[in-house]
C-alpha cells in the first residue's frame, strides 16, 4: 500500500511538470505569434515570414526531439509506458490529424459536397469514418493491446498465433499501409516547404524531411509523443483562426460548426443562379468543344501527333520569317516542347485532358450541388439511377475503410502501448475523440465558409484585379490553382476556376483577408499535421524492419540498444525512399491515405477482431485470412487505377464491382480476410502443442479466451 502511494505522488508530481512545460510553451507560441504580426504591420516582408514560421516550429520539434534522446528499447518503442491519457489523447490528435485531415478534408468537402459523385464519397464519408473508427479502437482493440505489454502490432499476431508467419506477414502489411501513408504526408510537407520559402516543391521535400528526423530519429517514440503535443496546439490554433474570422465576417459569429448552415442555403441560391448564367454555359460549351476535339485525336493518335507537331513546327518557321518578338517564339516552342514524345503516351495525356474536359463541361465544372443528400435521383432516368446507387455505395463503403482502417492502423495502435495500463487506453481514446472532434467539426464549416466566399465574392470579379495568391499558389503547383479566361470575356466565371483540394484550407486566411502572418501560422500548422503523422508512419516501418522482421540479428546485433540504434538507420533510409517517391507527385494527398486505410483494414482489422475474440483462430487460418484479404485489395486497386485503365483501354466503369472506387477496395478485402480466417481456422486448426515455439507467449495473453 505505501509503496502504491509512493508511487501515485510521484506521478501525479510527473504530470504537474508536464501541465506547466505545456502551459510555457503555449505562452511562448502566442508569443512569437504576436511579435510576428507585429514585425507584419511594422513592414516585415512576406518572403520572410514564411521561412520564420517554417524555421522556428522546426526548431521547437528539433529541441524536444533532442531534449527526448534515448537509445534505451522501452523508452525508443514506447516513451516508458507512462504518458498520461490526456497528452497521449493529444499526440494521438496530433497524429491522426495527417496532412489529409488538416489539409485536404475540407478541399473534399468543397469540391465533392457532403455525399459526393456517384463515383467519389463525399467529404462527410471522411468525417463519419474517421471518427467511427476510433469508436471501434475504444471497445474493441485498445483496452486488449494495452493489456499486453507490446512494443509493435506485429508483436499482437506473433503472441497471439505464434509462429514466425503471423508475425512476417504483419510486419510486411505494416510497412505497405504506413509507406503508402507517409508518400501523403511528405508530399504535403513539400507542398507547404515551397509555399513557405519559395523553394522549388522538391527542395521543400528535403526541408521537412529534415524537420522529421530531428524529431523521431534521436528519441524515438519518447520524442515523437512530445513533438506531437507540441504539433497538436499549433495545428488546433491554426485551424480555429481563419474558421471562426470567416464565420465572424459573414455571419457576424466565431463558432463557426453551429452557425455555418445558414450559408447553405445561401450556396444552393447560388449554385442555381450560376447554372443559368449564359456566361457560365459560354464556358460550358467551351469545355464541351475541347471534349469533342480531344476525342477526333484519339480516333488516330499517331496521326494527330504528328499533324500537330509539323503544325507547331511551320508556326515556329513562319514566326521567324515574319521576325516575331522572341517570347511569342519561345511560348510556340515551349507548346512544341510540351507535346507528348509518342503515341502511347499522347494517348494517356489526351485520355486525361478529355475527362477533364468532359467533366468541367457540365454544370459547376462538374462539382456537385453541396447540400444534395446523394447524386443522382432514385425516380428518374436509368442512368440516373445508376448514379444515385453509386453514390450511395460509394458513401457507405469509404466509411466502412476507413472505420476497420483506423482500428487496424500500426502507427495508431501502438500509441496505446504508451500509456500505464488499460483503463488510461480507454481514457486516451476518449480524450483523443475529443481533440479530434473539435477540428473535424469545423472542417465542413470552412468547407461552406470558402465556397460562399468564391461564389459570392471572387466569381464575376475581373482577371486584372484577381487576388495575388490565387498566382503564388498555381506557381507552387499548378494542379492547385488553375484560371483561365476560357470565354473571353474578362471576367472570372465559376467553371473557369479550378481550385485544387489540398489548397483550400492552405489559402482560407488569404481568402479571408487575414494578415499574411496567419497564413504562414495555418502553414506552420498543416507543416505540423503532416510532420506528426510521418513521424510516427516512419518509426512504425523502421520498427517493423529491425524489431519484427529481426534484422541484423544474424549479423550479431542482438542487445536492445544495438537494435535500437538499427532502427535509427533504417528510419533514415525509409525517409529517403519515401521522399523520391513523394517528389513524383503520385496522387492527391486524401487519395493516397484512403488507400492505405483500405491496405489496413484489410490487413490487420480481420484478424485482430478474430485473435481477440474467437479462440479457436489458428495461425494457418490468420496468415490465410491476411493473405487473401491485402491481395483482393491490392489487385482491385491496381486494377483500377488509372494508368492500368488506360493501358487496358477500359471505360470509367469497366472493372468496378458495384460501382465501388479503387480507395474503398478495403470492404472487398476484409469481408474475404474474416471468411478466410474462418474456414482456414476450421480446417486447420492448431494443435495445443504447436503454439510452444520461440515467437508464442510464456502465457495466455487473453485470460478470457
Amino acid at each position: 500500500m505505501k509503496s502504491e502511494t509512493s508511487f501515485q505522488k510521484k506521478y501525479a508530481a510527473y504530470q504537474w511538470r508536464l501541465h506547466r512545460n505545456v502551459l510555457i510553451y503555449v505562452v511562448l507560441l502566442l508569443f512569437l505569434l504576436g511579435v510576428m504580426g507585429w514585425a507584419e504591420h511594422e513592414g516585415l516582408s512576406r518572403n520572410l515570414i514564411g521561412p520564420i514560421f517554417l524555421f522556428s516550429t522546426v526548431m521547437i520539434y528539433a529541441l524536444i526531439g533532442v531534449a527526448g534522446r534515448t537509445s534505451d528499447a522501452e523508452e525508443y518503442y514506447v516513451a516508458g509506458r507512462r504518458i498520461p491519457a490526456f497528452y497521449n489523447g493529444m499526440a494521438t490528435a496530433a497524429d491522426w490529424m495527417s496532412a489529409a485531415s488538416f489539409i485536404s478534408l475540407a478541399g473534399a468537402l468543397y469540391l465533392q459536397g457532403f455525399s459526393g459523385t456517384g463515383g467519389q464519397a463525399g467529404g462527410l464519408a471522411y468525417v463519419m469514418g474517421w471518427t467511427g473508427g476510433f469508436c471501434l479502437v475504444a471497445l474493441l482493440i485498445a483496452p486488449h493491446l494495452r493489456a499486453m505489454n507490446l512494443y509493435t502490432l506485429p508483436d499482437f499476431f506473433s503472441q497471439r498465433f505464434g509462429g514466425r508467419w503471423p508475425r512476417l506477414l504483419a510486419a510486411w502489411a505494416a510497412i505497405l499501409c504506413s509507406f503508402t501513408y507517409v508518400v501523403a504526408q511528405i508530399y504535403g510537407i513539400g507542398l507547404i516547404a515551397s509555399r513557405l520559402t519559395g523553394v522549388q516543391f522538391e527542395i521543400g521535400i528535403l526541408l521537412g524531411l529534415g524537420g522529421v528526423l530531428l524529431c523521431s530519429f534521436l528519441g524515438g517514440m519518447r520524442a515523437i509523443t512530445w513533438t506531437q503535443v507540441a504539433q497538436y496546439i499549433i495545428l488546433l490554433i491554426a485551424f480555429l483562426i481563419p474558421v471562426s474570422w470567416l464565420a465572424y465576417k459573414q455571419l457576424g459569429t466565431p463558432w463557426a460548426p453551429l452557425a455555418y448552415g445558414s450559408q447553405i442555403s445561401k450556396i444552393a441560391e447560388l449554385e442555381q443562379k450560376l447554372i443559368a448564367d449564359p456566361s457560365e454555359l459560354a464556358v460550358r460549351q467551351e469545355y464541351a468543344r475541347r471534349a469533342e476535339a480531344l476525342r477526333a485525336k484519339l480516333e488516330n493518335v499517331e496521326e494527330s501527333l504528328l499533324k500537330e507537331r509539323q503544325s507547331l513546327e511551320q508556326k515556329v518557321r513562319d514566326l521567324k520569317l515574319q521576325n516575331a518578338e522572341y517570347s511569342v517564339i519561345a511560348q510556340v516552342r515551349r507548346e512544341l516542347q510540351a507535346l507528348p514524345k509518342n503515341a502511347a503516351s499522347a494517348k494517356e495525356v489526351w485520355q486525361k485532358a478529355l475527362q477533364e474536359n468532359v467533366e468541367r463541361s457540365q454544370v459547376l465544372g462538374g462539382m456537385p450541388l453541396h447540400g444534395k443528400p446523394f447524386q443522382g435521383d432514385p425516380d428518374g432516368t436509368p442512368q440516373e439511377q445508376e448514379i444515385y446507387q453509386h453514390s450511395r455505395i460509394n458513401f457507405v463503403a469509404l466509411i466502412f475503410c476507413l472505420m476497420a482502417g483506423t482500428a487496424g492502423l500500426p502507427h495508431l495502435l501502438t500509441r496505446f502501448y504508451t500509456v500505464p495500463n488499460e483503463s488510461e487506453a480507454r481514457l486516451s481514446v476518449a480524450w483523443s475523440l475529443l481533440f479530434i472532434a473539435i477540428l473535424y467539426l469545423s472542417a465542413p464549416a470552412l468547407a461552406v465558409l470558402v465556397k460562399f466566399e468564391v461564389m459570392n465574392n471572387l466569381v464575376g470579379s475581373s482577371f486584372s484585379e484577381l487576388p495575388h495568391w490565387l498566382a503564388q499558389w498555381a506557381r507552387v503547383d499548378s494542379a492547385l490553382v488553375e484560371v483561365s479566361d476560357v470565354n473571353r470575356d474578362g471576367v472570372l466565371q465559376f467553371g473557369e476556376l479550378k481550385l485544387g483540394a489540398d489548397m483550400i484550407m492552405l489559402a482560407s486566411p488569404e481568402m479571408a483577408g487575414l494578415p499574411y502572418v496567419i497564413s504562414g501560422l495555418v502553414a506552420a500548422g498543416g507543416f505540423a499535421a503532416a510532420l506528426s503523422t510521418a513521424d510516427g508512419l516512419l518509426l512504425t516501418i523502421s520498427n517493423a524492419f529491425v524489431h519484427d522482421m529481426r534484422l541484423g540479428t544474424k549479423n550479431g546485433i542482438e542487445t536492445e540498444e544495438g537494435r535500437v540504434i538499427l532502427s535509427k538507420f533504417a528510419l533514415l533510409a525509409v525517409a529517403m525512399c519515401a521522399a523520391m517517391v513523394a517528389a513524383w507527385k503520385p496522387a492527391q494527398i486524401l487519395a493516397l491515405v484512403s488507400a492505405s486505410f483500405s491496405l489496413a483494414a484489410s490487413a490487420f482489422f480481420p484478424g485482430m477482431i478474430m485473435g481477440i475474440f474467437w479462440k479457436g483462430a489458428s495461425r494457418k487460418g490468420v496468415v490465410l485470412g491476411m493473405l487473401l484479404g491485402l491481395a483482393t485489395t491490392l489487385c482491385y486497386m491496381i486494377l483500377n487505377a488509372p494508368t492500368v485503365r488506360i493501358a487496358l483501354d477500359w471505360t470509367a466503369e469497366t472493372g468496378l464491382f458495384l460501382g465501388i472506387q479503387p480507395i474503398s477496395a478495403g470492404i472487398l478485402g476484409v469481408p474475404v480476410g474474416f471468411l478466410a480466417i474462418f474456414l482456414g481456422s476450421l480446417f486447420w486448426p492448431d494443435r495445443p502443442e504447436s503454439l510452444a515455439g520461440q515467437d508464442s507467449p510464456s502465457q495466455n495473453p487473453f485470460p478470457g479466451l
